[in-house]
């Protein structure tokens, strides 16, 4: 992203993200969890949960609280608003819950009831879906938009994609029909290791909000986890000869389909953050 390609500023941005179908190994809510912990968040709405979700498929927890007494903990969608310091000149909003199990039309029109509905808002969805890549490699992401603005400043395409969708698909073509522009950014998470966590997944998407929003974000503790991460799961892998022969297949069909000036890109946009961190 040059100088001439800054995201606009005084932008409110939306960033959104739902656990369960479009959420492998919890990747995209665990991005919204770091956010909250980085930044400075507060919950300005709680959707109530009796409306929109069937419980006998997104099913209550019991837990143990603090105080050491047993609560229940009722599948639901938060919003919260936040503010970054490498963001000062935008209004910031995070969605995270559970995809509900009906009126979803419903559920987006009280979603958007919360969050300014101008056409200064941009909407950023993020998901997760598994796929034949190795956790040997950057996890993958894919970014679209069908907003020619975005388009020009992230470099994005519009999506392709038809097929089923999901609550996240749903709230962002609500959005689009009022005029709030939008931006998915789904990361790839290697299908063998589909159980959550998985911090490198975490990680690439946050890499991702980083250069559409032209930021930095805090990071540290995330990259250790990823590092962690991946060292287990090479402890996991190298004792299983079909596992282990099957993952050196992707590595080979990864880097062959990788151009040389891909990797050029990387590295660029590795010192763009950089380059923003030592300024943050």
């Amino acid at each position: 992203m040059t100088a001439s390609q800054r995201f606009p500023l005084k932008t409110t941005i939306v960033i959104a993200a739902f656990g369960g179908w479009s959420d492998a190994g919890e990747t995209a809510t665990d991005t919204i969890e770091h956010l909250l912990e980085v930044w400075d968040c507060e919950e300005i709405f709680e959707i109530s949960p009796d409306n929109y979700y069937d419980y006998q498929f997104s099913r209550p927890e019991a837990a143990i609280g603090l105080n050491g007494e047993r609560e229940i903990i009722w599948p639901g969608t938060s919003v919260y608003k936040t503010s970054s310091s490498t963001l000062p000149d935008s209004e910031i909003y995070l969605i995270q819950g559970m995809e509900p199990s009906k009126r979803w039309k419903q559920f987006c029109a009280e979603v958007m009831k919360v969050i300014p509905t101008d056409h200064d808002t941009v909407i950023i969805g993020l998901g997760a879906m598994l796929a034949d890549v190795p956790h040997t490699r950057p996890i993958p992401i894919n970014g679209t938009t069908s907003d020619p603005n975005l388009q020009e400043v992230t470099g994005f395409e519009s999506s392709k994609y038809e097929g089923p969708t999901g609550i996240l698909g749903i709230l962002q073509a609500e959005c689009d029909a009022v005029g709030i522009s939008g931006i998915s950014l789904w990361a790839a998470i290697p299908h063998y290791v589909a159980n959550p966590p998985c911090p490198k997944g975490t990680l690439a998407l946050i890499r991702g909000l980083e250069d559409v929003l032209n930021t930095s974000i805090p990071v540290a503790d995330l990259l250790e986890e990823s590092r962690a991460w991946q060292t287990g799961v090479e402890e996991l892998t190298k004792d299983d000869d079909d596992i282990a022969e099957y993952v050196r297949n992707l590595e080979e069909s990864q880097d062959t389909a990788e151009l040389p000036e891909a990797s050029g890109e990387a590295i660029a946009k590795e010192f763009e953050r950089y380059l923003r961190r030592r300024e943050s």
